[in-house]
C-alpha cells in the first residue's frame, strides 16, 4: 500500500516511523493509503532543518525570492490537473471544484511573486538636522501553518508562498485525512530552486500540533479549522510566546430581500450551499427569507437540487462528491435526524443516497421553516445542508445574525443600493457579499471573519499576510557626506 511521509530537507523522510493513518477514497470508502503521523522529533527534526535554513534563507535577495516563487507559480500552472486529482482522490471533491481550489492558491503565489513591492518601508528625511528615519520589515524566522482538510491545496498556499517570500522558513502540517498535496506542492517547491529545509511537511494530529505550539523556536503559528481547535491553537501559541492567527468556524447566512432578482438568489442559494458537499467554511448554510421572499424562492431552490448530479468526483457531469470521511458523513446524517426530531421541514432528504452509494455520500438536503433554537441552525454541521429561517422584516434578519456566534461571511440578495448599503455598514460579520453568495477576497485583500470566526486580530494572505510574516524594524540615522570611490561603466546589476 502507497505510504506518504513527511518531506524534510527537499526529500522524503527515511526515519523511522511507528505511527500512521489511514487515507481513504471517499467515493468508494476504500483506504488507499497510510500517511506517517508525526512524533515529537519528527517535528523537531523539521524545525533543526528550518533553522539551519534561515541562516541563510533570510539573507538571499529579494531578486533571489521572486525568481524561486515564479518558478514555483510556473510549475504549479503545469501540474494543476495532477494537484487537483489528488484532491479529488483524497478529499472527494469533484474535478471542477479542485480546478478550482488550485487556481485560487496560485492567486496568493502570485501575489507573493509581487514580495519586492509589497516589503517596501518609509522614509522620512531630516526629521532633525540631518537625521533620517526609515522602517524595514524583517521575517519573523521559523514559521508554521497548520491546514484543515476541505482546502488541501488553497489554504496551505494562503500561507508558506508569502511566509517564504518575506525570509521565513514554514513548517507546514496539513490534515491528515488528505496529505499528499502538500507534498507535491514542496516538490515542485524543490525543482523551482528553493533551498533545502525552507519548507517542510509534517503529516500527523494532536501530538505535531501541540509540539508546534510550543516549540521554542517556532515564531508564529496560523491556523484554519474548527473553532474550538482554533481557539485551542491561539491560546497555546500566545501562551508560548508566539503570533497567532487563528482563524475558525463559521455558520454564514445568506439574507434575500423581497425584490432580490429569485432566480439570481436560487442559483447562488445552491451554489454556495452545496458546492464542495458544504466542506468550507464559507458555505451558506442558513438562508434568511425576508416577507414573502420564501414563497417565491423555495419553488426554484428545490428546482435546482432535484437536477444537482452527485457522483465520484471524476465522473462526467459530477457536481457534488461525498464527503471527506465516514465518521463525518454519519455526522452530518446525526444532524439531518436531529433537524427532523426537532420539528423542521424536511424539503430535501440527501439521507438517501448515503444508503444507495459506497462511499461517504450525503446529498443535498434542504430544510424550511427552521427556528434558532434547532441545532441545525445553531451548530456548524460542515456538510450540504441549507436550514431556511423565514422572517417578516430586515431588522429581525440583522438580529439573527447579530445573535450568531460566528462572523466569518455574510451575503445579502436585493436590487434596492440602499439596503445594500445599510446592510453593509452595519452587519458585524468580517466579510460581506451583495448578491455574492461567497465573498472570499482575491490574495491582494486579506480573510478573515469577527466573533468566534477569528482568534487575534491577524488575518491570513494579502498585507496582513505580509505583516503577520514579518516584524517591523524602525532606523534613525546621522551620516556624515558619503565619500564615493572607484570608476565602474558597466551596467549595474543586482544580485
Amino acid at each position: 500500500m502507497r505510504q506518504i511521509t513527511h518531506w524534510i530537507d527537499n526529500k522524503p523522510f527515511d526515519g523511522p516511523i511507528a505511527r500512521w493513518g489511514d487515507v481513504y477514497d471517499p467515493a468508494t470508502g476504500l483506504i488507499q493509503a497510510q500517511v506517517a503521523l508525526a512524533s515529537v522529533d519528527h517535528v523537531d527534526a523539521a524545525v533543526a532543518s528550518a533553522m539551519a535554513a534561515w541562516e541563510t534563507w533570510k539573507d538571499a535577495s529579494l531578486s533571489r525570492r521572486t525568481a524561486i516563487l515564479f518558478e514555483f507559480r510556473d510549475l504549479v500552472v503545469r501540474h494543476k490537473e495532477d494537484i487537483a486529482r489528488l484532491l479529488v482522490s483524497e478529499h472527494g471533491k469533484v474535478l471542477s471544484d479542485a480546478l478550482g481550489e488550485v487556481q485560487r492558491g496560485l492567486e496568493v503565489v502570485e501575489f507573493a511573486c509581487g514580495i519586492p513591492q509589497l516589503l517596501k518601508g518609509e522614509f522620512n528625511e531630516n526629521v532633525s538636522t540631518a537625521v533620517d528615519t526609515y522602517s524595514i520589515r524583517q521575517p519573523v524566522g521559523v514559521v508554521a501553518g497548520i491546514t484543515p482538510f476541505n482546502f488541501p491545496a488553497m489554504v496551505p498556499m494562503w500561507m508558506y508562498p508569502i511566509a517564504i517570500a518575506c525570509g521565513n522558513t514554514f513548517i507546514l502540517k496539513p490534515s491528515e485525512k488528505d496529505p499528499s498535496a502538500s507534498n507535491l506542492c514542496a516538490e515542485l517547491f524543490a525543482e523551482a530552486g528553493l533551498p533545502d529545509g525552507v519548507l517542510n511537511v509534517v503529516h500527523g494530529d494532536k501530538v505535531a500540533v501541540d509540539r508546534i505550539l510550543e516549540h521554542p523556536d517556532i515564531g508564529a503559528v496560523s491556523f484554519v479549522g474548527s473553532t474550538p481547535i482554533a481557539r485551542h491553537v491561539y491560546e497555546g501559541g500566545t501562551a508560548a510566546g508566539k503570533r497567532v492567527a487563528a482563524l475558525g468556524g463559521a455558520k454564514n447566512h445568506m439574507v434575500v430581500l423581497p425584490d432580490a432578482d429569485m432566480d439570481l438568489a436560487a442559483d447562488a442559494a445552491v451554489s454556495a450551499a452545496y458546492g464542495s458537499a458544504g466542506e468550507r467554511c464559507m458555505a451558506i448554510a442558513v438562508l434568511v427569507t425576508v416577507g414573502d421572499a420564501a414563497d417565491r424562492l423555495m419553488p426554484k431552490v428545490v428546482d435546482r437540487l432535484e437536477k444537482v448530479k452527485v457522483a465520484p468526483g471524476l465522473e462526467d457531469g459530477a457536481e457534488m462528491g461525498p464527503l471527506v470521511t465516514a465518521q463525518h458523513r454519519d455526522r452530518v446524517v446525526g444532524y439531518i435526524d436531529q433537524g427532523v426530531a426537532e420539528g423542521a421541514t424536511l424539503v430535501a432528504d440527501g439521507r438517501a443516497l448515503t444508503a444507495e452509494q459506497d462511499g461517504f455520500f450525503v446529498g443535498p438536503t434542504l430544510f424550511d421553516n427552521v427556528t434558532p433554537e434547532m441545532s441545525i441552525y445553531r451548530d456548524e454541521i460542515f456538510g450540504p445542508v441549507l436550514s431556511t429561517v423565514r422572517v417578516d422584516t430586515y431588522e429581525q434578519a440583522m438580529s439573527l445574525i447579530t445573535d450568531n456566534p460566528y462572523a466569518n461571511g455574510v451575503a445579502i440578495f436585493t436590487n434596492d443600493g440602499g439596503a445594500a448599503r445599510k446592510f453593509q455598514n452595519e452587519v458585524p460579520v468580517g466579510m460581506v457579499g451583495v448578491n455574492v453568495p461567497i465573498p472570499v477576497p482575491m490574495a491582494y485583500h486579506s480573510f478573515g471573519g469577527w466573533k468566534n470566526s477569528l482568534f487575534g486580530d491577524a488575518r491570513m494572505y494579502g498585507m496582513e499576510g505580509v505583516n503577520f510574516y514579518t516584524r517591523m524594524k524602525v532606523i534613525t540615522a546621522r551620516w556624515p557626506d558619503p565619500e564615493h570611490r572607484g570608476v565602474n561603466l558597466g551596467f549595474p546589476q543586482m544580485s
